[in-house]
């Protein structure tokens, strides 16, 4: 559990802490097992639980608790309005498509880009970003792209929260050398990741921004390093995502 201000309700954090707590691995828990899971004392996870109960968003038989089907209304606003990787997957296709490599729309969720969508695979032999796959925003191209939106002081937060561990013998680790990048990444308008993910992997991406100018999400292109230089990809990959951009941003 995180440090709180005034205006953050910490009884809220802890029962969906709960809910959290029930997984396909262990989808019944007893309170000693919410307790450890969640960090809680025994006696406040009963407390929450019992309330999850009489709310109908749990059910027990005396020693187990489990999950009600009325847990589902809570995925429901957010289900509802999850248009985006359908609205931007014609647009991740045409892009794919004039460039003849694998296009992704990506997430910043805490501290990893989830993969929401991707274009067809136009290559025999093509990188891939499959949806759902989850990669450090510290040293891949979409990450950098969301973190440049932010301050210095929200970036920096960010790196020192993280475990930045060095994946490849480029992958930049050092607090210096990734302001710096992020610096570039705001001047340019784009961000390139050099093999600092998997060796002979090379990825650009550029921010995509909400109705309100909030950036969470990115388009990126990753291909293999043999197909092109990085110099290559900034003149004939990164035409084709600032295009997609302002299309995906026109609807957001």
């Amino acid at each position: 559990m995180r440090s709180h201000d005034r205006d953050f309700v910490s009884s809220l954090e802890k029962g969906l802490l709960l809910i959290e707590a029930f997984d396909v691995a262990q989808p019944r828990l007893t309170v000693a097992e919410a307790a450890r899971r969640t960090e809680l004392t025994r006696a406040a996870a009963r407390r929450y639980l019992l309330t999850l109960v009489a709310l109908d968003y749990a059910e027990s038989d005396g020693k187990y608790f489990w999950l009600s089907p009325r847990v589902l209304r809570l995925g429901y606003a957010y289900l509802s309005t999850a248009s985006l990787p359908k609205m931007a997957q014609p647009i991740l296709d045409r892009i794919g498509e004039k460039t003849k490599e694998v296009t992704s729309l990506a997430a910043l969720v805490d501290t990893e880009m989830i993969f929401l969508a991707r274009s067809s695979i136009r290559r025999m032999v093509a990188a891939t970003s499959n949806v759902g796959l989850r990669l450090p925003a510290y040293c891949s191209a979409a990450g950098r792209a969301v973190l440049a939106s932010r301050s210095d002081k929200e970036v920096l937060e960010h790196l020192k929260s993280v475990k930045r561990e060095s994946l490849t013998p480029h992958t930049k680790t050092r607090l210096e050398d990734l302001m710096t990048e992020i610096a570039q990444v705001r001047a340019h308008g784009y961000s390139v990741s050099d093999e600092e993910l998997e060796l002979g992997l090379r990825s650009i991406a550029v921010p995509v921004a909400d109705s309100r100018g909030e950036v969470h999400f990115a388009i990126a292109v990753s291909l293999l390093s043999a197909h092109m230089t990085t110099e290559v990809m900034v003149r004939d990959i990164l035409p084709h995502l600032l295009a997609g951009k302002r299309a995906i941003e026109s609807i957001l």
